[in-house]
């Protein structure tokens, strides 16, 4: 008998504090929760071949919605992602779930759930790698591909000092050399390493090594859910639900389906 994809096991960290167990909100009053998303950010959210939202963060808004038994008052709408703050603020919808930034800016204008998503940093090796050894060294000596200039540069140089950080100024190049064998490694975002690494353009060549690296410092908070600030009592709702679709395996599933190579 086949093993459910609920039952598998995702090598991914648990986000979502379980030492908060929120109080089971009543939504009663509410006639209708209108999720605001974008359609430019795959896998979180974008458009399928027939035109349709799909996404994780559809897909986790859908689950939200029917873990607090108001799936019949859930709506979940498309916005260029430059208008979801203001479309939000201005009553035009109750929630947003597509990676709005959780800034010192942000919290000031909302209220955001506990993040349920982090952005992890990764080391790229080519298949058969010796680098094991020197990985727990600290990477000496080692040349490294990275995105010039930019955050994981930055982690670069604070996680591994003692690496040769070789600087590129797209990731497709830095895959490139990776996969060319001109770097022995190369450091970027785990998201995107993780399905560059299945893709063609990969050819099966490289893996993951080490990690997953995470900084709130280099990388920010991760992914929440964002509501109007005078409406904290829905962010605490939507914890509420996030807990248990993590504790019920639903997380680990969506991950599944939209990463089918863990970033973590």
């Amino acid at each position: 008998m086949a093993t459910p994809v609920w039952a598998q096991v995702v090598q991914t960290p648990n986000f979502h504090d379980q030492a908060q167990r929120t109080p089971e909100p009543d939504l009663s009053a509410r006639t209708r929760i209108r999720f605001l998303t974008s359609v430019d950010y795959p896998p979180f959210n974008f458009l399928d071949g027939r035109g349709q939202l799909a996404g994780f963060h559809v897909d986790l808004a859908r689950a939200i919605c029917e873990e607090l038994n108001v799936t019949a008052i859930c709506q979940i709408e498309a916005r260029p992602f430059a208008d979801l703050a203001g479309a939000l603020e201005s009553g035009e919808g109750d929630a947003v779930i597509a990676g709005l930034a959780i800034t010192a800016d942000n919290r000031a204008r909302f209220a955001f759930t506990q993040p349920f998503f982090r952005y992890p940093a990764r080391l790229a090796v080519p298949k058969g790698s010796d680098l094991g050894g020197p990985l727990a060294l600290g990477l000496p000596d080692v040349e490294v591909g990275v995105v010039a200039n930019g955050a994981h540069a930055a982690m670069l140089q604070s996680f591994f000092p003692k690496a040769r950080a070789v600087p590129f100024e797209s990731a497709e190049k830095a895959q490139e050399a990776l996969r060319a064998g001109r770097v022995k490694a190369l450091f970027g975002d785990g998201v995107a390493l993780s399905f560059w690494l299945g893709s063609e353009a990969a050819a099966g060549c490289c893996e993951f090594l080490g990690g997953p690296y995470l900084s709130d410092r280099f990388l920010g908070e991760g992914l929440a859910i964002a509501v109007r600030a005078d409406d904290p009592q829905l962010a605490a709702a939507f914890d509420y639900a996030i807990g248990r679709i993590v504790r019920e395996g639903g997380l680990s599933e969506l991950l599944l389906r939209y990463f089918p190579i863990s970033a973590f």
